[in-house]
């Protein structure tokens, strides 16, 4: 079930932490075509491994400094010496096998760009350009992985992408609007509901 915040009916997920709760009304599930936002989410649904998403979040700024914007380009070119940069910096999480993993990915990500045209082409042709709209009553019913984000964890580790395991992989399509997974009776789901990708 949802749950009750103000006037609203939300994704009990959320609770009240400000913070989280503007995250869910604004971004999770929304469709999103924009690589270099596609490219943040694959950073921090990676980062997130193990952690609280609200952890992440909290840290995002400290990312985007981190990160160059989170410019694929940029990141692809970080070496040994960013490394260190990185395990030094406090605002974000400090783990060298997802900090390296992350500049991986990154240059993964440009061969993805390089072979499609775009990751946004690449990463919706899973479904077809279109979200998957589904139709939970209860938080309890949402899987924390699938049969589709198997097959695409399975295809990015085949181009070399590390930390995108089947339940990261669903995150991701939940945070991006691939799937639309606020329960039915979140004020989202109604205004997601059938959105174009």
């Amino acid at each position: 079930m949802g749950t009750r915040s103000g006037p609203r009916t939300r994704c009990a997920w959320c609770g009240t932490d400000p913070l989280y709760c503007r995250y869910h009304d604004e971004e999770w599930g929304v469709p999103v075509h924009d690589d270099r936002l596609l490219f943040e989410f694959l950073v921090l649904e990676g980062a997130q491994a193990g952690l609280s998403w609200l952890t992440i979040l909290r840290k995002r700024e400290g990312y985007r400094r981190a990160f160059a914007g989170f410019d694929p380009n940029a990141v692809a070119r970080f070496d040994e010496r960013d490394v260190r940069r990185l395990l030094a910096d406090a605002s974000i999480v400090r783990n060298r096998r997802k900090l390296e993993a992350a500049i991986g990915n990154a240059r993964a990500f440009l061969a993805v760009q390089e072979r499609f045209g775009s990751f946004d082409r690449y990463i919706w042709g899973f479904t077809d350009g279109e979200p998957i709209v589904n139709r939970f009553r209860r938080q309890a019913e949402i899987p924390a992985k699938t049969p589709l984000s198997e097959a695409i964890s399975r295809d990015l580790k085949a181009r070399g992408f590390r930390f995108v395991g089947p339940t990261i992989m669903y995150a991701h399509m939940q945070a991006t609007g691939m799937v639309n997974d606020h329960v039915v009776d979140c004020f989202r789901w109604p205004e997601l509901a059938g959105r174009a990708g």
